[in-house]
Formats: structure tokens, C-alpha cells, sequence
């Protein structure tokens, strides 16, 4: 009987950017929780890294555009702004690899 074997090298993805983009995101809320409306972000940044919003990505654009108006209303820290910035530029990236034939 044969074994699948697991990949020795991995390739580094517009979807695997978009992933880190959102865990770095999260990490600074919660670094800098306790500022206005900072549980309703953790909530739904919790939502966009969902499987669901993983499987579409017209629903992660959606509550990211939700995310960044709730940010920009309470004024949140600047770390958290930089992050906001950096999921846009990756998810931007991502639709772009969809478009362009290198991811699904």
C-alpha cells in the first residue's frame, strides 16, 4: 500500500499572505483591546477568517469593509489601522491572483 507523502516545499500564496495579513490584524486588537468598539472588530475579524469567508471571498471583502468603517469610526490605535491596510493590500492581491489564474 502507498502513503501520500507531505510536501517537502511550500509556495507562498496570495491566500496564505491574506491569512497572515488577518492573523496579524487580530493580534493587534487584542494586543491593544479595551479601546472603543474593540470586541465588535475581534468579533467579526473572527467572521472574515472563517471557513465560510475563506470559501468566498466576496463575503470576506464585505465584513472587511465592515471591519475597516468600525475602525475608522472609534478611532482605533494606529497599529491596528496599519494591519487594516495591510489585509486591504493582500486581499486586493488575492482577487487579483483569482483573476489572473493563480488561485481558485
Amino acid at each position: 500500500m502507498a502513503f501520500i507523502t507531505e510536501p517537502t516545499g511550500y509556495i507562498k500564496t496570495a491566500l496564505s499572505e491574506l491569512q497572515g495579513s488577518w492573523g496579524n490584524l487580530r493580534n493587534a486588537v487584542v494586543e491593544n483591546f479595551g479601546f472603543p468598539d474593540s470586541d465588535k472588530l475581534l468579533f467579526h475579524i473572527d467572521e472574515a477568517m472563517s471557513w465560510e469567508s475563506v470559501r468566498n471571498l466576496k463575503t470576506m471583502k464585505s465584513t472587511f469593509i465592515l471591519i475597516q468603517n468600525i475602525a475608522i469610526q472609534t478611532e482605533a490605535p494606529e497599529e491596528v489601522a496599519e494591519w487594516i491596510d495591510d489585509v486591504r493590500e493582500s486581499l486586493d492581491a488575492a482577487f487579483e491572483a483569482i483573476a489572473e489564474g493563480e488561485a481558485q
